[in-house]
């Protein structure tokens, strides 16, 4: 069972060591990036947090969606209602990532200085495309789709043709490409180098997931489309 499960995972885990050493090596180089506290606890205990949020979400996710996929692991276990119980994990962990980076940023707020014209600037550029893409998952391709009913039933989604509308249009994978854009705004309102540095450490490691989960994982449901 496993091996199907943690396929391509070894690179996953390579990567995800790369960006803690990247984070490491930001915090030697700007001490300030862990100046600052929030209702007792030091930024370093936010920022500790804030990167175990998206590892937690993406290893649940992982295993789901494969022990699912390849074996009906969750639908043999919890029946009709095996996607129902995944869903409401997953939308708790998802929440997370963004509520604990406001809350680092907040602890670790006014450590960066943003001059006013390109502070709105970057607030806008990241606002625009973040909300078109979330109203675009939600008109076009479904937040069912989003959280990978795919995989609970590739029977009925092999059928179903790749959304190319909306921010589709512009990208295959618009919610990582500009989605995550809002994961950056915390950081931003709050000129915090901490909350910036932990979005960029998400929005890469968002892309660790699809290379080495989600792609193989479509390329298995979807075939040639």
């Amino acid at each position: 069972m496993t091996k199907k499960i943690f396929s391509h995972q070894i690179w996953h885990a390579l990567c995800l060591l790369i960006l803690f050493i990247g984070v490491s090596k930001s915090i030697e180089n700007y001490p300030s990036i862990l100046n600052g506290s929030l209702f007792g606890y030091s930024t370093y205990t936010w920022l500790i947090i804030s990167m175990l949020s998206p590892i937690v979400h993406q290893l649940y996710v992982l295993f789901c969606w494969r022990s699912e996929l390849y074996y009906k692991y969750l639908s043999k276990n919890y029946g009709k209602n095996a996607f129902i119980y995944y869903k409401k994990i997953f939308t708790v962990l998802i929440l997370s990532r963004p509520i604990f980076i406001l809350l680092l940023s907040i602890s670790n707020s006014n450590s960066l200085y943003i001059w006013p014209v390109f502070y709105w600037a970057i607030i806008i550029l990241l606002l625009i495309p973040g909300i078109y893409s979330q109203y675009s998952v939600a008109k076009y391709f479904g937040y069912d789709r989003a959280f990978g009913i795919d995989h609970f039933e590739p029977e009925i989604y092999n059928k179903i043709p790749l959304v190319n509308e909306g921010i589709f249009k512009y990208t295959s994978n618009g919610m990582y490409v500009y989605a995550f854009f809002l994961i950056w705004l915390p950081g931003i309102i709050f000129e915090s180098q901490a909350g910036i540095l932990l979005a960029l450490f998400h929005h890469l490691y968002i892309w660790v997931h699809y290379y080495f989960t989600e792609l193989p994982d479509i390329r298995y449901i979807y075939g040639k489309q």
